[in-house]
C-alpha cells in the first residue's frame, strides 16, 4: 500500500519543475513576520505537530535480522533434520548440521553488516546548525528543531536545512539585488547551479553557492524533497532476484528429497515390522528407520548450498571492493551479472560535474587565446560563480601570460574600473590600461544576446549562439573596444561551456554494449544538454523528457516500450528514476542503476545489481549430485534393500560440500553477455547428468558383485550380524564420492572443461578430498570403513575421471541445442508461446532500428546529418 501511495503521489507531480504542493492550512502557517520569527509557544506547538526536522531511520531488530538468515526452503529442511537428529540422539550429525546452520547465517549477516545504509548517507547530508529568527532575535539552533513557518537565513557555503520559500530580502529586511545561486545537483542531477529569487523554493541538502537571503521553512523531515527520496528507499523491500532463484532451486530439491525419503521411511517401517527384523518394538522400529532416513536426508540435501553461495558472494564483494565497488546487499553481487540494462546518472557519473571550456565561436582576426585573455580581464576576482571559475581556469591553462600569477593582476595591464555582474545588465565590464602603450580599452563579458546588442548586432554570432543553444552548451559573449575609443565595441567571440564526459565514459559505454548491456542516461538536466552529452558519448540521441513517463494518455505497456527503446531520460527527479526502473522491471528486465547523488538512491535501491558463473557452476553440480544420490539410494533400497553406513553417508556430504566452498576462488570464465538463470535448463541438465551418474554407480555395483564376487548382503535384513563383508559399502562410497565430485570440473563452464583452466586452489581442494577418500577406502579404518585395496581405489578414481569427460560432452551438446524455442516446442504453454512471439517482434524491430541507425551513422560520417538530431516525439 505504501508503494502504491507513493506512486500515486508521484503521478500527480509536475514533471518539469519541482513545485511544492502547499495546502491552504499550511500556507496560513507560513505568513510569519520575517523580522520576528516564531515565538517559543508557536515553535513548541508546531514541533509537536510536525515533528523533528530529520529523516527517521527505521532500524531492524538485530536478533530478528540474524534469524532471517535461517529462512528458505533449504534452511527449513536442514532445521527439521537438525531437530530429528536430536530426537534420534544422533549427536555427531546433530553437531555437524547445527554448525553448518550457524556458519551460513553468520557469513550472510557479517557481510551485510559491513555495508553502509543509504538512509545514513541521506541523514549525513543535512545541515547541523541553522540561523533562524525566533521571537525577534537572530539565533543559531540545531537544524532538527526547525518547523514550518520558521524564518531562516541562508548564505554562501550554507547547506539548506529544510525546504524553504525565498523571501527576496536580506537579514536587514532590505530587498536583495543578487539572485541566490543554488547547487542542487545531488538532489536533481542538474549539472549547473540554479538561480533562485523571491518566491522560489530551495531544497533541503542543496548548497548555497552565491548570495544571501532569508526564507520561510515550508517542509521539514520526511516531507521534504529529500525526505520523499528516503521514503522511496524505505518502501522498496521486495525479495531480490537471487533469493527467488535460490528458493526455486531449494523448493525443487526439498520436494524431491522429502517425497523420496518419506517413501523410503514408510517402506522401511512396513518391511521391518512385517518381517520382525531385529526383534524390536514398533516404536524402536520407527526410530531406527527415522534415523536411517534422517541421515539420508542430510546427505542428500545441499546442506552447504547457502554457505557455499554466501562465501562465493562474499569473495566476490571483496574483489569488487578492490575496484572501489561497495556491495550493500550480498545477493546484489549475483544480480549484477544478470543486468541487461544499466541506467546511469549523467552529472558526476558519466560527466565530470565541472563546467569546462569547449570549442568557441571566434570572429575573424581573433584566436582562442585572445578570447580567453579578454574574458580573464573582465572576470571578477574571487567570484564563486561556477561559470566565472570555469572561464578563469580555462584562461590560465591556455594563455601563457596568465600562468603562475600570484593574484589576479596581469603583467603589463591595470584594471582602472570594474563593474561586476548585475542581473539587470547581465554582464561584467572592465576598463583596462595598457601600461606599455598607455592606452585604455574596455572589455565586456556576459549573456550572448546582450553582447551581440552591445556590438550593434551580428548575424553570424546570433546564428552561432542559436547553434550552441540547440546543442545545450552554455555560451558567453566577449567584446572589446578599440584603444582610446571606449564606445566602439567589437565582438571577439563566444565562449562555450559544458559539463564534459569523463575521459573513459565513452569507452565504458562501448564495452558495455559489446557485453550485451544497454546503457541509458538519466539526468535532471535539460533535454538539449542530455542529447549533446549522449552524442559525445557515442550514444543515440533518442532522449525522453520525463513527462513521457507520466503521460496520462499512455498505457502501461506503452510507457514500458518508451523506457525500453529510449537512450535516456532528461529533466527527471528521484521519483522519475524510480519509475524508470519499476517500468522496465515489470517486463522481467534486470536493471542496474549507477549514480553519485541522493537523487539516485531510490532507483539504486529498486535496481538489480558477476560472480554468476561460480554460483551456477555449484548449483548445477549440487543438483546433479543430489539427484544421483537420491535416485540411487531410493531405487536400491526399494529393489534390493541395500543401504550404506550412516557415517559414510555423512562423510560424503561433509567432505564434498566443504571442498566445493573453494569454488569461490575459481577462475570463472567471464560471460560476454548478461547472464540469466535458466531454471528449466538447469534442472533438466541436472536430471540427465544425475541419471547417467546413477547408471555408472549401478554398473560399479553389479560389476563388483557379478565379476568380482563382492557380497551385497542387506544391512536391513541382517542388522545385527557381526563380521559382515562390507567391502561393497567402501566401493560404492568411493564411487558416489568421486564420480559426481569430478563433474564440477565440467559444470564450471558452458563449453568443454579444457577451455578455461581452473585455479590451483580449486583443483587442489577437489583432488585432495577424493585422494583422501581413496586412501581411507584402500587402507580401511577399523570400525568405520572396510579395506578394499589400492587396486580398487585407483581404478574407481580413474573411472570417475574418465566418466566426467564423457558427461562433459553430454553437457556441451545439451547447451548447444537448448534454446527458448526448444522449450516452447517441448512444453508449449500459452505464456511461453506469447513470450516467443514478443521476442520475434522485438527482434524484427531491433533489426530495423539497427539498419536505420547504421544508415544515419554512415550519413553522419560524410557530414550530411542534420544538427537538430532526432526529435524524441518522433522516435516512438
Amino acid at each position: 500500500m505504501a508503494q502504491e501511495k507513493a506512486k500515486v503521489e508521484f503521478e500527480e507531480q509536475s514533471h518539469h519543475e519541482h513545485k511544492e504542493d502547499i495546502s491552504p492550512e499550511l500556507e496560513v502557517l507560513l505568513q510569519t513576520d520575517p523580522m520576528k520569527g516564531l515565538n517559543p509557544t508557536e515553535h513548541a506547538e508546531r514541533l509537536t505537530r510536525f515533528g523533528s526536522n530529520e529523516i527517521i531511520e527505521k532500524k531492524r531488530n538485530p536478533i530478528l535480522h540474524f534469524l532471517s538468515f535461517f529462512t528458505g526452503s533449504i534452511a527449513y529442511l536442514i532445521i527439521l533434520s537438525f531437530i530429528l537428529t536430536g530426537i534420534v540422539k544422533d549427536w555427531v550429525n546433530f553437531g555437524i548440521i547445527g554448525g553448518l546452520l550457524i556458519v551460513n547465517a553468520f557469513i550472510g549477516w557479517f557481510e551485510e553488516a559491513k555495508a553502509g545504509a543509504a538512509l545514513d548517507a541521506l541523514k549525513n547530508t543535512l545541515a547541523l546548525k541553522s540561523k533562524v529568527w525566533r521571537d525577534g532575535k537572530l539565533i543559531e539552533v540545531d537544524s532538527v528543531t526547525l518547523v514550518p513557518g520558521d524564518i531562516i537565513v541562508v548564505r554562501l557555503g550554507d547547506i539548506v536545512p529544510a525546504d524553504a520559500r525565498l523571501l527576496g530580502i536580506g537579514v536587514d529586511g532590505a530587498a536583495t539585488e543578487v539572485d541566490l545561486l543554488i547547487d542542487q545537483a545531488g538532489l536533481t542531477g542538474e549539472s549547473l547551479p540554479i538561480n533562485k529569487n523571491r518566491g522560489d523554493t530551495i531544497y533541503s541538502s542543496s548548497i548555497v553557492k552565491q548570495g544571501a537571503m532569508m526564507a520561510v521553512v515550508t517542509k521539514t523531515g520526511e516531507n521534504t524533497f529529500i525526505g520523499r527520496a528516503a521514503n522511496l528507499i524505505a518502501i522498496t523491500n521486495e525479495q531480490g532476484h537471487f533469493q527467488k532463484i535460490i528458493n526455486s532451486i531449494g523448493n525443487f530439491l526439498v520436494i524431491t528429497t522429502v517425497v523420496m525419503v518419506v517413501i523410503i521411511l514408510i517402506y522401511l517401517i512396513v518391511y521391518k515390522k512385517k518381517n520382525n527384523i531385529g526383534n524390536i518394538s514398533t516404536g524402536d522400529i520407527v526410530l531406527e528407520s527415522l534415523k536411517d532416513v534422517v541421515v539420508l536426508t542430510v546427505a542428500a540435501i545441499p546442506v552447504g548450498l547457502p554457505t557455499v553461495l554466501s562465501v562465493t558472494m562474499a569473495i566476490g564483494s571483496s574483489q569488487l571492493a578492490k575496484k572501489q565497488v561497495i556491495v550493500k546487499r550480498l545477493t546484489a553481487v549475483e544480480e549484477m551479472a544478470s543486468v541487461s540494462i544499466l541506467c546511469s546518472d549523467k552529472t558526476g557519473t558519466l560527466t565530470l560535474n565541472k563546467l569546462t571550456f569547449d570549442e568557441p565561436y571566434l570572429k575573424p582576426g581573433y584566436s582562442k587565446e585572445d578570447l580567453l585573455f579578454y574574458s580573464y580581464l573582465s572576470a571578477e576576482p574571487g567570484a564563486n560563480d561556477p561559470i566565472e571559475f570555469a572561464v578563469r581556469t580555462a584562461a590560465v591553462a591556455n594563455v601563457p601570460i596568465l600562468q603562475n600569477l600570484p593574484d589576479h593582476t596581469v603583467p603589463g595591464y591595470k584594471v582602472t574600473s570594474f563593474l561586476p555582474f548585475n542581473p539587470s545588465t547581465k554582464m561584467t565590464q572592465a576598463t583596462i590600461l595598457n601600461l606599455e602603450t598607455n592606452e585604455s580599452f574596455k572589455v565586456s563579458k556576459g549573456a550572448p544576446q546582450v553582447i551581440v546588442k552591445l556590438v550593434g548586432g551580428d548575424d553570424g554570432a546570433t546564428e552561432a549562439v542559436n547553434d550552441l543553444a540547440r546543442r545545450g552548451l552554455r555560451a558567453l559573449g566577449v567584446a572589446v573596444t578599440k584603444p582610446n575609443d571606449l564606445e566602439n565595441w567589437q565582438l571577439v567571440g563566444m565562449i562555450s561551456l559544458l559539463d564534459p564526459p569523463r575521459p573513459d565514459s565513452a569507452e565504458t559505454i562501448a564495452r558495455c554494449r559489446d557485453l550485451g548491456v544497454i546503457v541509458k542516461m538519466v539526468t535532471g538536466d535539460q533535454l538539449i544538454i542530455a542529447k549533446e552529452v549522449a552524442h559525445r558519448l557515442g550514444m543515440q540521441r533518442a532522449i525522453l523528457d520525463a513527462g513521457k513517463l507520466v503521460d496520462p494518455d499512455a498505457t502501461e505497456d506503452q510507457l514500458i516500450d518508451r523506457c525500453v527503446h529510449a537512450d535516456g531520460f532528461a529533466q527527471v527527479i528521484p521519483e522519475h528514476k524510480y519509475r524508470v526502473v519499476e517500468l522496465m522491471q515489470s517486463r522481467g528486465i534486470l536493471v542496474g542503476m549507477t549514480g553519485d547523488g541522493v537523487n539516485d538512491a531510490p532507483a539504486l535501491k529498486k535496481a538489480n545489481v558477476a560472480i554468476f558463473q561460480r554460483m551456477r557452476s555449484y548449483a548445477l553440480y549440487r543438483i546433479t549430485s543430489t539427484i544421483h544420490f537420491l535416485l540411487f539410494f531410493f531405487t536400491i533400497t526399494l529393489a534390493l534393500r541395500w543401504q550404506m553406513s550412516p557415517v559414510l553417508l555423512i562423510l560424503i556430504a561433509v567432505l564434498n560440500d566443504a571442498a566445493t566452498i573453494v569454488i569461490a576462488f575459481d577462475n570463472a570464465q567471464t560471460s560476454q553477455h548478461p547472464d540469466k538463470w535458466r531454471i528449466g535448463q538447469l534442472i533438466t541438465m541436472s536430471f540427465i547428468l544425475g541419471i547417467l551418474l546413477c547408471a555408472l554407480t549401478y554398473a560399479v555395483f553389479f560389476v563388483a558383485e557379478k565379476r568380482f564376487n563382492i557380497p551385497t548382503r542387506s544391512t536391513i535384513d541382517f542388522p545385527n550380524e557381526k563380521g559382515m563383508d562390507l567391502r561393497m559399502e567402501s566401493i560404492i562410497y568411493l564411487n558416489i564420492s568421486s564420480a559426481p565430485h569430478f563433474v564440477i570440473f565440467s559444470t564450471r563452464l558452458s563449453g568443454f572443461f579444457y577451455e578455461n583452466a581452473p585455479s590451483l586452489i580449486f583443483v587442489t581442494a577437489i583432488l585432495a578430498t577424493q585422494v583422501f577418500a581413496m586412501l581411507i577406502c584402500s587402507i580401511g579404518i577399523k570400525g568405520l570403513i572396510q579395506k578394499i585395496g589400492f587396486g580398487w581405489g585407483f581404478s574407481l578414481l580413474a573411472i570417475s575421471l574418465v566418466y566426467f569427460m564423457f558427461l562433459d560432452v553430454v553437457k556441451v551438446y545439451i547447451m548447444r541445442f537448448w534454446s527458448f524455442e526448444l522449450t516452447v516446442a517441448l512444453w508449449p504453454t500459452k505464456s511461453r508461446r506469447d513470450k516467443l512471439e514478443k521476442k520475434k517482434v522485438r527482434a524484427a524491430i531491433l533489426s530495423r532500428v539497427t539498419h536505420n541507425v547504421n544508415k544515419l551513422r554512415l550519413i553522419s560520417k560524410v557530414g550530411y546529418i542534420a544538427s537538430a538530431s532526432l526529435n524524441s516525439d518522433s522516435d516512438y
